[in-house]
């Protein structure tokens, strides 16, 4: 039995628009001392896993094993020439592995500070993991986010997943203590995980077996690719799944899925703001804020934005709509 990170890399990073693009997305940007969020999440399992495993898709793949040049972990790489959703990514790292080898699958793109809780929680998994339960993370919420999935919980045993709430909700999750933030990182063997998904997702079971087959030194074909119903592992098998346990995880855990968590997170680093609470990203232009509280210029070279921080998770229109017109700066 061996263990494996699989880092999922798939990921655009839209609403970090326009500091995230198609060929230059989030977890690859070296905003954390000199580092990016892929490296960091390759360092952070380096001790606790056996290799590491990379889902990318094309335009990536190559940057990804240039990152990982200083980890001495053995690596295997899977290419997706086209994106199919988590599911499939999940899929895949499973059909290239043992049935009983584990699979600690993280997000690419996350930012987790707190090393020993967090190494805490993944060997929690683990031993949850080898008695053929399908483990998912829940972080222990600091503060109503509606950015955020749900699960409610009730030691190891998942209730109900929730999705993202509005405010008043996520302020309620909150105050009632047996909600955690969904993290988007699981633990299992691949062979169950592979035994959930064609139970209850046959045609992904079997679309993605059949692209396992035809794929090439681990690059996947893109017409049996195609083939693959898009849904995430979350709908196909986690909320499904009678085998799921949730370990609730202490570690400080942020997704850097919006501006707002950005903010917050260069704040705590220096990163200056006005008495106003206004924060410049990109440029060391001098910039003035008149009548503006909470705001946020990003400012890159052929791009300017301009937000109010609580409105940081509608950056992903401006994105939408660069994409429904195939801009140059997507």
């Amino acid at each position: 039995m061996k263990i494996y990170n699989v880092i999922l890399s798939g990921g655009v990073g839209s609403r970090l628009w326009p500091l995230s693009r198609k060929q230059h997305p989030k977890q690859f940007l070296k905003l954390f001392s000199g580092k990016s969020l892929f490296e960091l999440t390759a360092e952070r399992n380096q001790k606790i896993v056996d290799q590491i495993m990379v889902v990318g898709n094309t335009d990536h793949i190559e940057w990804s094993k240039q990152l990982l040049n200083d980890i001495s972990l053995p690596k295997k790489f899977i290419t997706e020439t086209a994106a199919r959703n988590t599911a499939a990514a999940i899929a895949f790292a499973a059909l290239a592995v043992d049935p009983d080898d584990i699979l600690i699958i993280t997000p690419s793109d996350h930012l987790i500070q707190n090393q020993d809780a967090y190494e805490k929680a993944i060997k929690e998994a683990v031993e949850l993991a080898k008695k053929d339960f399908l483990v998912t993370f829940g972080v222990v919420p600091s503060k109503p986010e509606t950015g955020y999935g749900y699960i409610e919980y009730e030691g190891k045993d998942v209730l109900s997943f929730r999705e993202k709430p509005n405010t008043e909700t996520a302020q309620e999750f909150l105050e009632r203590g047996t909600f955690l933030w969904n993290s988007g990182m699981f633990c299992f063997k691949a062979g169950i995980l592979l035994e959930e998904l064609k139970k209850y997702q046959p045609e992904v079971f079997d679309k993605c077996s059949e692209t396992w087959k035809t794929s090439e030194n681990q690059c996947l074909d893109v017409d049996a690719s195609l083939q693959i119903p898009s849904i995430s592992i979350d709908y196909a098998v986690m909320e499904r799944s009678k085998k799921i346990k949730v370990v609730p995880a202490h570690f400080r855990w942020n997704d850097l899925g919006s501006f707002e968590s950005l903010y917050d997170y260069l704040r705590s680093t220096g990163h200056p703001i006005d008495e106003n609470g206004n924060m410049v990203i990109g440029t060391e232009i001098f910039t003035a804020f008149v009548g503006l509280k909470d705001s946020i210029l990003v400012y890159t070279s052929d791009a300017l934005l301009i937000l109010h921080k609580e409105k940081s998770q509608d950056v992903k229109k401006v994105y939408n709509q660069l994409e429904k017109y195939k801009s140059t700066l997507r």
